[in-house]
Protein backbone atom coordinates (compact mmCIF):
# COMPACT_ATOMS: atom_id res chain seq x y z
CA UNK A 1 0.00 0.00 0.00
CA UNK A 2 1.37 3.36 -0.92
CA UNK A 3 1.09 6.22 1.56
CA UNK A 4 -1.13 7.91 -0.54
CA UNK A 5 -3.91 5.00 -0.17
CA UNK A 6 -2.77 5.02 3.59
CA UNK A 7 -3.74 7.93 4.07
CA UNK A 8 -6.95 8.05 2.33
CA UNK A 9 -7.51 4.67 4.44
CA UNK A 10 -6.55 6.81 7.63
CA UNK A 11 -9.34 9.99 6.83
CA UNK A 12 -11.68 7.45 5.51
CA UNK A 13 -12.25 4.41 8.37
CA UNK A 14 -10.92 6.26 11.23
CA UNK A 15 -14.05 8.60 11.86
CA UNK A 16 -16.17 5.75 10.42
CA UNK A 17 -14.72 3.53 13.67
CA UNK A 18 -15.23 5.69 15.90
CA UNK A 19 -18.72 6.05 14.87
CA UNK A 20 -19.21 2.16 15.05
CA UNK A 21 -17.60 2.48 18.60
CA UNK A 22 -20.49 5.16 19.73
CA UNK A 23 -23.36 3.65 17.62
CA UNK A 24 -22.40 -0.20 19.59
CA UNK A 25 -22.05 1.46 23.55
CA UNK A 26 -25.03 3.76 23.02
CA UNK A 27 -27.33 0.74 21.13
CA UNK A 28 -25.90 -1.69 24.07
CA UNK A 29 -26.43 1.10 26.90
CA UNK A 30 -29.63 2.75 25.81
CA UNK A 31 -31.30 -0.73 26.88
CA UNK A 32 -30.26 -0.82 29.99
CA UNK A 33 -32.17 1.04 32.66
CA UNK A 34 -30.18 3.36 35.15
CA UNK A 35 -30.90 2.62 38.93
CA UNK A 36 -32.46 5.72 39.73
CA UNK A 37 -35.24 4.86 37.20
CA UNK A 38 -34.66 9.01 35.82
CA UNK A 39 -35.12 10.23 32.60
CA UNK A 40 -32.30 12.14 30.79
CA UNK A 41 -34.15 15.77 30.95
CA UNK A 42 -34.47 14.75 34.91
CA UNK A 43 -30.90 13.80 35.44
CA UNK A 44 -29.91 16.94 33.53
CA UNK A 45 -32.42 18.97 35.77
CA UNK A 46 -31.37 18.10 38.82
CA UNK A 47 -27.54 17.72 38.11
CA UNK A 48 -28.38 21.94 36.44
CA UNK A 49 -30.27 22.76 40.27
CA UNK A 50 -27.40 21.30 41.86
CA UNK A 51 -25.31 23.75 40.44
CA UNK A 52 -27.42 26.77 40.42
CA UNK A 53 -28.29 26.79 36.96
CA UNK A 54 -32.15 26.31 37.42
CA UNK A 55 -31.73 29.27 34.67
CA UNK A 56 -30.67 26.85 32.36
CA UNK A 57 -34.19 24.95 29.89
CA UNK A 58 -34.08 21.72 28.46
CA UNK A 59 -35.64 20.91 25.56
CA UNK A 60 -36.36 17.65 23.35
CA UNK A 61 -35.05 17.96 19.80
CA UNK A 62 -35.02 15.63 16.63
CA UNK A 63 -32.78 13.17 15.74
CA UNK A 64 -30.67 10.38 17.39
CA UNK A 65 -27.34 11.89 19.09
CA UNK A 66 -28.23 15.41 18.40
CA UNK A 67 -27.83 16.57 21.85
CA UNK A 68 -26.09 19.88 22.44
CA UNK A 69 -25.54 22.81 24.29
CA UNK A 70 -26.26 26.31 23.27
CA UNK A 71 -23.89 28.73 25.45
CA UNK A 72 -26.22 31.56 23.74
CA UNK A 73 -30.02 30.68 24.39
CA UNK A 74 -28.47 28.95 27.63
CA UNK A 75 -30.38 25.82 26.75
CA UNK A 76 -29.99 21.95 26.44
CA UNK A 77 -30.90 20.43 23.84
CA UNK A 78 -31.42 16.53 24.21
CA UNK A 79 -32.10 14.33 21.38
CA UNK A 80 -35.90 12.27 20.94
CA UNK A 81 -34.40 9.16 22.16
CA UNK A 82 -32.36 10.90 25.66
CA UNK A 83 -35.00 13.15 26.91
CA UNK A 84 -37.82 11.03 28.04
CA UNK A 85 -35.26 7.77 28.32
CA UNK A 86 -34.09 6.24 31.26
CA UNK A 87 -31.29 4.68 30.37
CA UNK A 88 -27.92 4.49 31.11
CA UNK A 89 -26.84 5.95 27.95
CA UNK A 90 -29.23 8.63 28.12
CA UNK A 91 -28.12 9.49 32.13
CA UNK A 92 -24.71 9.62 30.73
CA UNK A 93 -25.33 12.04 27.70
CA UNK A 94 -27.40 14.11 29.60
CA UNK A 95 -24.97 14.59 32.19
CA UNK A 96 -22.40 15.41 29.56
CA UNK A 97 -23.92 18.54 28.23
CA UNK A 98 -24.88 19.73 31.79
CA UNK A 99 -21.09 19.51 32.08
CA UNK A 100 -20.56 22.42 29.38
CA UNK A 101 -23.16 24.19 31.24
CA UNK A 102 -21.02 24.38 34.32
CA UNK A 103 -18.18 24.91 31.71
CA UNK A 104 -20.08 28.45 30.74
CA UNK A 105 -20.97 28.91 33.69
CA UNK A 106 -17.55 28.78 35.02
CA UNK A 107 -16.33 31.10 31.86
CA UNK A 108 -13.89 27.80 31.18
CA UNK A 109 -11.14 29.04 29.00
CA UNK A 110 -11.40 26.42 25.91
CA UNK A 111 -14.78 26.53 26.02
CA UNK A 112 -15.05 30.24 25.64
CA UNK A 113 -12.21 30.09 22.66
CA UNK A 114 -13.66 27.40 20.88
CA UNK A 115 -17.13 29.47 20.80
CA UNK A 116 -15.43 32.72 19.74
CA UNK A 117 -13.86 30.54 16.81
CA UNK A 118 -17.14 28.99 15.54
CA UNK A 119 -17.98 31.83 13.19
CA UNK A 120 -14.05 32.26 11.82
CA UNK A 121 -14.05 28.57 11.16
CA UNK A 122 -17.31 27.78 9.13
CA UNK A 123 -16.09 30.82 6.95
CA UNK A 124 -12.52 29.68 6.59
CA UNK A 125 -13.71 26.03 5.96
CA UNK A 126 -15.73 27.15 3.01
CA UNK A 127 -13.06 29.23 1.37
CA UNK A 128 -10.64 26.69 2.18
CA UNK A 129 -12.92 24.05 0.43
CA UNK A 130 -13.61 26.63 -2.64
CA UNK A 131 -9.75 27.37 -3.09
CA UNK A 132 -8.48 23.69 -2.91
CA UNK A 133 -11.00 22.77 -5.58
CA UNK A 134 -10.33 25.78 -8.05
CA UNK A 135 -6.60 24.98 -7.22
CA UNK A 136 -6.56 21.32 -8.44
CA UNK A 137 -8.72 22.78 -11.50
CA UNK A 138 -6.56 25.56 -12.45
CA UNK A 139 -3.82 24.24 -11.40
CA UNK A 140 -2.51 26.99 -8.93
CA UNK A 141 0.10 26.13 -6.41
CA UNK A 142 -0.37 29.36 -4.12
CA UNK A 143 -4.01 28.81 -4.19
CA UNK A 144 -3.57 24.84 -2.57
CA UNK A 145 -0.85 27.00 -0.18
CA UNK A 146 -4.17 29.23 0.77
CA UNK A 147 -6.58 26.51 1.27
CA UNK A 148 -3.86 24.21 3.13
CA UNK A 149 -3.32 27.48 5.29
CA UNK A 150 -7.09 27.96 5.99
CA UNK A 151 -7.66 24.81 7.17
CA UNK A 152 -4.84 24.48 9.60
CA UNK A 153 -7.36 26.76 11.69
CA UNK A 154 -9.80 24.23 11.30
CA UNK A 155 -7.73 21.74 12.65
CA UNK A 156 -6.76 24.11 15.79
CA UNK A 157 -10.61 24.53 16.30
CA UNK A 158 -10.68 20.63 16.36
CA UNK A 159 -7.50 20.61 18.90
CA UNK A 160 -9.11 22.79 20.96
CA UNK A 161 -12.49 20.90 21.30
CA UNK A 162 -10.30 17.81 22.87
CA UNK A 163 -10.20 19.49 26.10
CA UNK A 164 -13.53 20.84 26.13
CA UNK A 165 -15.33 17.52 25.29
CA UNK A 166 -12.67 15.18 28.00
CA UNK A 167 -13.62 18.13 30.54
CA UNK A 168 -17.35 18.15 30.27
CA UNK A 169 -16.82 13.99 30.47
CA UNK A 170 -15.08 14.33 33.51
CA UNK A 171 -17.44 17.03 34.98
CA UNK A 172 -20.32 14.30 33.68
CA UNK A 173 -19.08 11.58 35.74
CA UNK A 174 -18.13 13.97 39.01
CA UNK A 175 -21.79 15.72 38.91
CA UNK A 176 -23.51 11.95 38.77
CA UNK A 177 -21.24 10.65 41.53
CA UNK A 178 -22.19 14.51 43.83
CA UNK A 179 -25.70 13.92 43.22
CA UNK A 180 -25.74 10.10 43.88
CA UNK A 181 -27.04 9.27 40.32
CA UNK A 182 -23.83 6.94 39.22
CA UNK A 183 -24.90 3.50 40.72
CA UNK A 184 -22.25 1.13 40.68
CA UNK A 185 -24.45 -0.66 38.31
CA UNK A 186 -24.06 2.69 36.00
CA UNK A 187 -20.24 3.00 36.24
CA UNK A 188 -19.28 0.87 33.78
CA UNK A 189 -22.01 1.51 31.19
CA UNK A 190 -21.07 5.88 31.76
CA UNK A 191 -17.75 5.46 31.52
CA UNK A 192 -18.24 3.13 28.26
CA UNK A 193 -20.59 5.77 26.47
CA UNK A 194 -18.56 8.78 27.49
CA UNK A 195 -15.57 7.14 26.23
CA UNK A 196 -16.75 6.36 22.97
CA UNK A 197 -17.95 9.79 22.26
CA UNK A 198 -14.57 11.07 23.47
CA UNK A 199 -13.11 9.09 20.24
CA UNK A 200 -15.14 10.03 18.23
CA UNK A 201 -13.71 13.66 18.24
CA UNK A 202 -9.82 12.41 18.36
CA UNK A 203 -10.75 10.76 15.32
CA UNK A 204 -11.75 13.76 13.44
CA UNK A 205 -8.73 15.56 14.51
CA UNK A 206 -6.57 12.54 13.72
CA UNK A 207 -8.64 12.50 9.97
CA UNK A 208 -8.20 16.22 8.89
CA UNK A 209 -4.52 16.50 10.20
CA UNK A 210 -4.05 13.34 7.95
CA UNK A 211 -6.27 14.90 5.23
CA UNK A 212 -3.55 18.27 5.58
CA UNK A 213 -0.83 16.23 5.56
CA UNK A 214 -1.91 14.76 2.45
CA UNK A 215 -2.81 17.84 0.75
CA UNK A 216 0.67 18.86 1.20
CA UNK A 217 2.32 15.52 0.10
CA UNK A 218 0.23 16.33 -3.46
CA UNK A 219 1.35 20.32 -3.24
CA UNK A 220 5.22 19.20 -2.81
CA UNK A 221 4.68 16.12 -5.93
CA UNK A 222 2.92 18.59 -7.68
CA UNK A 223 5.64 21.16 -7.32
CA UNK A 224 8.79 19.08 -8.38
Amino acid sequence: MNIDLMLIFIILFVPLIADIKVKTNYSKYSKEINNLNLTGKEIARKILDNNGLNYIDIIPTKGNLTDHYNPVTKKIALSESSYDSKSIASAAIAAHEVGHAIQDKECYSFLRFRNNMVPFVNFTSRIASALIILSFVFDLINMLDVGIILLLFGLLFQLITLPVEFNASKRAKEQLENCGLLKEKDTKGTKKVLNAAAFTYIASFLAMAVQILRLVLIRNNNNN
